[in-house]
């Protein structure tokens, strides 16, 4: 797969974001091509290398149409969004022909597998006849044709939606355009065929094949499939404005009301299979206000979820799909002896998802049930479907405990899933905030707090991830949790800023977003920069998501030229080029694409005495630095701290799924020996290789005993069956499930 370069400034050391971005799905599409990785793992991957392509467009696209009238330029390369949205149709246009490439390949591997997707046009005519009973019996009862007319206007599309378009001829000679849904969400996309083996028609294809059933009074001179995408380019921070002059009820109807407004968006691309004649294209570009430029011929079935359908019939050949891995219990936690007893002996971290989250949740519990717990504060901003998270809070907060969930309900389209969880909280009794006037809260951070011999005591959790027990099978993520006074005291200022609609101006031992973090980290690399001048050795590493904030790039490439060696392992969007002579020499780039969605943000800063590392919710992206509430916390514990050392070094030696960042801003894969880092981390978490050395014999006593058996009923509760949970908590969960459908599911989870 060709790699290309993306638009540089004149130094060279700067890349476009977009065009970043769209280097990074390119990756993505590479592991769907790569023979290393087993089959359904490809399709996987070629079905994720769409989704994120559609929510690109959604977002990122739709932003840059609605700025083509002004004259702002990216700050970095000076583009304009003109020359921005006609780099990304350009780049777009190429990895869409990589990927009508894949899958062919895809699907011919497939056919040896028994399972074969035909298309209509190739079946004998003995199986079209077949097909034709089913169709008139199955389909099109079901059908909604149109026909555009003075009194028939053209349709609404809806987004992401499959249509059959076909050009009829009326008997007067006359031409007119007919428009079928291909019954989303009513359909089964896989329509088998007779005969031995597995095979499959798409729904679609069935349609535009009888078109001329469809259309019987008239004759069909042409057909073609169209799906398109519309931005979702609201801004959310509009609903909240007036939001400290509004009721909970009323904000969360706002909000409501502003995602109803985008399912209605300008559309921004449009993709269609089959031949699309230019009578076709100019009525669909009059009725949709869309330039031919976004339109994308493709080779490839327009939506590829059917795939997962396809890898759900291949579940029993485990050849065809990753080796089963499931988290690991983590050695550093007893599994009876009470979480809050054990974070007071030791800082203890889980890595997700090579260890299991269950401590976590033991925690949430266990402070539930703990007469000395005074309250339980909580930043959500994406939870999982069914989450134990939230039926925790619910059962802390029936249990007499102060509960206070800051629920972000723009957490960009979870909206609808947050503004449910947030009801089910307050039903329960918990005080539920929606944060700031805009600015959104990321950060994710726990505070139990504890009332023990007249003394308050704090247990803080602070991660790299989301709270969702789904996503933490799939993430790589973080959770650090302490018993420090300084640093619980801290979140405790944090959380009285947020519940006053204020933010943190400054902290001691937290970096918090926005007022600072950014300059903290600006003034650690200055350190270094200090040194390097002074002839010391001097070093920074950071694993991000992403890298867009132009201070902290400058700030960057200032070291690098000092004489500063620094380590980026960044999976996405970077906008800053390494390697470039002179220039940014001193820095490397690395980005790892592989089974897990690496998501964990490390800060490393200096080196032996003076070093400094830690954990964060914020990547160094302008959006997270200024524009939202973000936590890093340090790492004290020296052997925590030599822990996440040796997983960022072990990163920087990926041969099997890290790529390096060229000094044209370009990457290939990198070589030698072969070594997989998510691989390796999974072995090490199977063969308990993490464990700590352990502090000292704890002193055995019955009330300790008490508690351990408190615990073990606890864990006992935690692993019961849905069906046994409240049934308040499960009627209230039922009630906004239908509106969570389709959230989940997959791999990366839009990080534009």
């Amino acid at each position: 797969m060709k790699e290309q370069s993306a638009a540089w400034t004149p130094n060279g050391c700067y890349v476009n974001r977009e065009l970043s971005w769209l280097l990074f799905n390119r990756r993505v599409l590479e592991e769907a091509e790569d023979l290393a990785n087993p089959l359904c793992e490809r399709m996987n991957f070629a079905s994720i290398f769409q989704s994120n392509l559609d929510e690109f467009y959604m977002v990122r696209v739709g932003m840059l149409m609605d700025t083509l009238h002004l004259s702002a330029t990216d700050d970095k390369t000076g583009m304009t969004s003109a020359e921005q949205t006609a780099a990304v149709l350009d780049m777009t246009r190429e990895l869409l022909a990589d990927r009508d490439r894949v899958c062919r390949s895809l699907m011919g591997e497939l056919a040896g597998q028994g399972v074969e997707l035909c298309r209509f046009s190739s079946l004998q005519d003995k199986t079209q006849s077949f097909l034709e009973k089913q169709f008139t019996s199955n389909i099109l009862p079901l059908l909604s044709p149109q026909i555009i007319g003075r009194k028939q206007p053209f349709p609404f599309l809806r987004n992401k939606a499959i249509y059959a378009v076909a050009i009829l001829r009326t008997k007067s000679g006359g031409e007119r355009m007919g428009i079928v849904p291909c019954g989303e969400g009513v359909l089964h996309r896989l329509v088998p065929l007779p005969g031995e083996g597995q095979r499959f028609v798409l729904v679609e294809e069935l349609i535009a094949g009888f078109l001329p059933k469809i259309f019987a009074h008239y004759k069909v001179e042409g057909t073609v499939l169209i799906r398109l995408v519309r931005s979702a380019d609201i801004h959310m921070d509009d609903a909240s404005s007036e939001m400290s002059d509004m009721l909970a009820e009323e904000y969360r109807r706002s909000m409501e009301k502003m995602i109803r407004r985008r399912k209605r968006l300008q559309p921004v691309k449009l993709e269609y299979q089959g031949k699309l004649s230019d009578t076709v294209r100019d009525g669909l570009c009059s009725c949709l206000g869309l330039s031919k430029k976004h339109f994308f011929a493709s080779e490839a079935p327009l939506d590829l979820s059917f795939m997962s359908a396809l890898r759900d019939i291949l579940r029993e050949k485990s050849g065809l799909f990753y080796p089963r891995r499931v988290p690991q219990n983590s050695p550093n936690v007893e599994a009876l002896v009470p979480m809050a007893e054990q974070i007071r002996e030791r800082d203890l971290m889980l890595n997700y998802p090579y260890e299991n989250v269950r401590p976590l949740l033991r925690l949430l519990q266990e402070a539930g049930q703990d007469p000395e717990v005074v309250s339980i504060k909580m930043t959500l901003y994406r939870v999982a479907h069914n989450s134990k998270i939230v039926e925790a809070l619910v059962d802390a907060a029936e249990n007499g405990k102060e509960v206070v969930a800051l629920v972000e309900l723009r957490a960009r389209f979870d909206e609808e899933n947050n503004i449910g969880w947030s009801r089910v909280l307050e039903q329960a009794g918990c005080r539920v905030i929606y944060g700031l006037d805009g600015l959104k809260v990321h950060s994710k951070l726990l505070l139990i707090t504890r009332m023990h011999n007249n003394q308050v005591e704090y247990i803080t959790q602070v991660g790299t991830g989301n709270y969702n027990e789904d996503t933490v099978r799939l993430y790589t993520d973080y959770a650090l949790m302490t018993a420090s006074p300084e640093i619980g005291a801290e979140a405790a200022q944090i959380f009285n800023a947020l519940s006053m609609g204020e933010v943190v101006e400054d902290s001691r031992h937290l970096m918090v977003a926005p007022a600072c973090l950014r300059s903290k980290v600006l003034a650690f690399i200055d350190r270094e920069i200090e040194l390097a001048r002074a002839g010391e050795e001097a070093y920074l590493g950071f694993k991000l998501n992403g890298l867009t904030d132009k201070l902290i790039i400058d700030k960057l490439i200032e070291a690098s030229q000092a004489g500063v060696e620094i380590d980026l392992v960044v999976r996405g969007i970077c906008c800053l080029v390494g390697g470039v002579p002179g220039m940014t020499e001193r820095i490397r780039v690395r980005s790892i694409v592989g089974r897990y969605l690496e998501h964990a943000r490390i800060y490393i800063f200096g080196l032996g005495e003076r070093k400094r590392v830690y954990i964060s919710s914020a990547d160094f992206m302008t959006r997270n630095t200024t524009r939202r509430v973000e936590v890093a916390v340090p790492v004290y514990d020296g052997a925590l701290q030599k822990h996440l050392e040796e997983m960022f070094r072990s990163q920087l030696q990926d041969t099997a799924k890290g790529r390096i960042q060229q000094p044209d801003g370009s990457y290939v894969r990198a070589q030698g020996e072969l070594f997989n880092t998510q691989e390796h981390f999974c072995d090490q978490a199977y063969a308990g290789a993490w464990a700590l050395e352990k502090p000292g014999e704890r002193p055995k006593s019955g009330a300790k005993t008490a508690a351990r058996t408190a615990a073990k009923s606890a864990q006992a509760r935690l692993e019961a069956k849905p069906a046994q949970a409240k049934p308040a908590v499960q009627k209230s969960a039922a009630a906004v499930r239908k509106t969570r459908r389709g959230l989940w599911g997959r791999l990366v989870k839009r990080d534009m």
